[in-house]
């Protein structure tokens, strides 16, 4: 999720306060209008967001993507319905006519391998599956869109159980207890000396409770502790990484990604948090992590990505540089240049779930967006949901697509934003949204 209020700095970024809003600057009428005009001749209409039935209309999108390996698609809440059913609706696109295969989801690593164990296998169920994982601040993935969309891959995978599609989780602030047993139990295996060794570099980082309350827990740790975690949990990984393969390579590389998984854990939580410059230090490592992940599994599994996240992590350019100096998406463009393509969401109005000042979850509804807002311009063009190329569209929109203007980009607290957003330095291609609901969440 956009980590804009993350669960490992809340309490902090509570302190230092949202970002300031931006001011709108109004256009005039007459140049407004040769701006949606130009829109107009560019955008496609969107039949709907939902999964179910024809997807002749996300051909365009095809085309738009290209032969990219990787396709980032954001969303400009955390809580809104039409976002998640639209990622379902693209994914079985992309799966049938495309040939992707994998699903990335910004939610551990680890919680991923027990996702896609059930979309593969059929191992476990799916909604005690996400009511054990998608805890604390990843809790807006327990929703009943996301259950749709997993169980949605297991049905396809039953009938193509030679050409499955997978679940990647790319995040970092979870790794389960079963990741531990991975690696301890490899190294019981392959080298029994070091066992004791290992026990002792991993004692008291093994989840024992559940996956909110350790998150919570681990922050609350003092700093100097946290850095001694992340120094042991990076010399077992260096030390299995000394050690020979073996007979069974596949083992011994599933045992350094685990120890690769819980290394990470604890590098994130080992920053300091006491102020905007370190707590910076941290979003853009975890920003780094999240695009190594994915970069990781297309290389090893030569399977094409649709990546799901914010659109302030699938996009090239921050909406909050200062607690965000670099994002996913412009890790993966470094990393795979045209192989990337980003696709960001807008909306006009509408409902998404969001948390308080108060703490609390609520349902929160916003009116029309405003003057001198990118919204308020895309709203205007003819179709009521569309998707546009950014980089292909005629003047004067795209000079108007290049300059920031606010934007609502909303993370996992409201208020939050809006943040002046330049569309086509940010995103290769854009999906507009003219009214959205909020999900349901579920256990709520």
């Amino acid at each position: 999720m956009k980590w804009h209020r993350p669960p490992i700095v809340l309490s902090l970024l509570m302190a230092l306060g949202a970002a300031a809003a931006v001011t709108p600057a109004t256009a005039a009428p007459q140049a407004a209008t040769s701006v949606v005009d130009a829109l107009d001749r560019a955008a496609h209409p969107l039949r709907t967001v939902e999964p179910d039935g024809d997807t002749t209309d996300l051909r365009v999108l095809d085309r738009m993507i290209g032969g990219a390996r990787v396709v980032g698609l954001g969303e400009a809440t955390h809580g809104s319905h039409d976002f998640f059913a639209l990622k379902d609706r693209v994914l079985r696109h992309l799966v049938e006519e495309k040939g992707f295969r994998t699903f990335a989801l910004e939610a551990p690593w680890s919680t991923g391998l027990r996702l896609d164990d059930y979309v593969v296998h059929g191992k476990g169920d799916p909604r005690r599956i996400m009511s054990e994982e998608f805890q604390g601040d990843y809790k807006w993935w327990n929703n009943t869109d996301y259950l749709h969309l997993v169980e949605w891959m297991r049905a396809y995978n039953v009938h193509h159980p030679d050409d499955p599609v997978r679940f990647l989780g790319d995040d970092v602030a979870w790794t389960g207890p079963e990741i531990y047993d991975e690696v301890t139990g490899h190294v019981a295996r392959t080298h029994p000396e070091l066992s004791a060794r290992f026990a002792a570099l991993y004692r008291g980082l093994q989840p024992t409770v559940a996956t909110g309350k350790y998150m919570e827990q681990y922050m609350n740790k003092p700093s100097a502790e946290r850095k001694k975690m992340a120094e042991r949990t990076g010399e077992a990984l260096e030390l299995l990484k000394q050690q020979s393969p073996g007979a069974n390579r596949a083992a011994y590389d599933r045992a350094v990604q685990s120890a690769t998984a819980i290394d990470r854990t604890a590098r994130q939580y080992a920053f300091d948090f006491d102020g905007p410059a370190r707590l910076a230090e941290a979003m853009r490592y975890r920003d780094s992590v999240m695009a190594a992940n994915v970069v990781r599994w297309e290389k090893h599994t030569g399977s094409r990505v649709l990546l799901s996240a914010h659109d302030n992590h699938v996009g090239y350019v921050p909406d909050d540089s200062a607690n965000y100096p670099k994002v996913q998406g412009a890790f993966l463009r470094d990393s795979m240049g045209s192989g990337y393509v980003s696709v960001g969401l807008t909306f006009d109005r509408g409902s998404f779930n969001a948390t308080g000042t108060d703490g609390a979850i609520h349902r929160w509804t916003l009116g029309p967006a405003g003057p001198g807002t990118n919204e308020r311009i895309l709203d205007r063009v003819r179709y009521r949901d569309f998707a546009v190329d950014l980089r292909t569209v005629g003047s004067p929109a795209r000079a108007w697509l290049t300059r920031p203007r606010p934007t609502r980009t909303i993370g996992t607290l409201y208020p939050d934003g809006p943040y002046d957003i330049a569309l086509a330095r940010t995103h290769d291609v854009l999906i507009h949204l003219h009214r959205v609901v909020a999900g349901r969440l579920r256990d709520r």
